[in-house]
C-alpha cells in the first residue's frame, strides 16, 4: 500500500509542471483570440471605407488594444476616417495613425492614371481589376511607383511590375506584390 501511495505522489508531482503548461497555455488564449477578432473587424472596416481604391494602400497591426495604422492615401479624410472607424471597434483602446498622406501633384495624378491603364487593360490582367478595391494597389510618390497587393502567380507579379515599369515620367517602380493562390 505505501509502495502504490508512494507511485502516485510521483506521478503527480510530475504531472504538475505539465499541468501548470496547459493552464497557462488557455489564459494566453483569450488575448489572442480578441487580437484575431480585432484584426478581422480591423480588414473589414477599412476595405468598406466609401473612398479607399486603387491608388490607397491600408494596412495595420496589432497588438494587444493598440492598433497601429500604416499606408499611404491619396485623401487626407481617409487617413483620418480610417482612424475614426478603428477607434469604434469593441476592444481598441488606442490607434497610432501612421497613414502617410501622399502630396498633391498633377504629375503623379497623370502616373496614376497612365499606370491604371497599363496594367488594367492587358488581358492576363483583366481579372484583378473586378471587384469593389482590386488587390493591386498603385502608390505613387512624386514619380516613384509603389505596387503593393496580391496576385495569383508569379508570372502576373512580373507581368504588372514589366507594365508599370513601360509608363513614361516613371522614376522608379518598386514591385511589393504578394503571390497568394487565392
Amino acid at each position: 500500500m505505501r509502495h502504490w501511495c508512494l507511485l502516485a505522489l510521483t506521478i503527480l508531482i510530475a504531472a504538475l509542471p505539465g499541468m501548470a503548461q496547459k493552464g497557462a497555455d488557455r489564459s494566453m488564449m483569450p488575448g489572442a483570440k480578441s487580437e484575431d477578432r480585432i484584426a478581422k473587424e480591423v480588414r473589414h472596416e477599412l476595405v468598406m471605407l466609401p473612398y479607399y481604391g486603387v491608388f490607397d494602400n491600408l494596412g495595420f497591426r496589432v497588438n494587444g488594444g493598440t492598433v497601429t495604422l500604416l499606408g499611404q492615401v491619396t485623401r487626407p479624410t481617409l487617413k483620418s476616417d480610417a482612424g475614426n472607424v478603428v477607434k469604434r471597434i469593441e476592444g481598441v483602446e488606442k490607434v497610432d495613425n501612421q497613414i502617410q498622406v501622399l502630396p498633391l501633384s498633377p504629375m503623379d495624378d497623370r502616373i496614376r492614371r497612365a499606370e491604371y491603364r497599363a496594367i488594367y487593360s492587358e488581358a492576363a490582367l483583366e481579372k484583378y481589376a473586378f471587384g469593389a478595391v482590386p488587390p493591386i494597389h498603385i502608390i505613387v510618390d512624386n514619380g516613384k511607383v509603389t505596387l503593393e497587393g496580391v496576385v495569383d502567380s508569379q508570372p502576373d507579379k512580373d507581368l504588372v511590375g514589366s507594365r508599370a515599369n513601360g509608363v513614361s515620367g516613371v522614376f522608379s517602380v518598386t514591385n511589393n506584390l504578394r503571390v497568394e493562390s487565392r
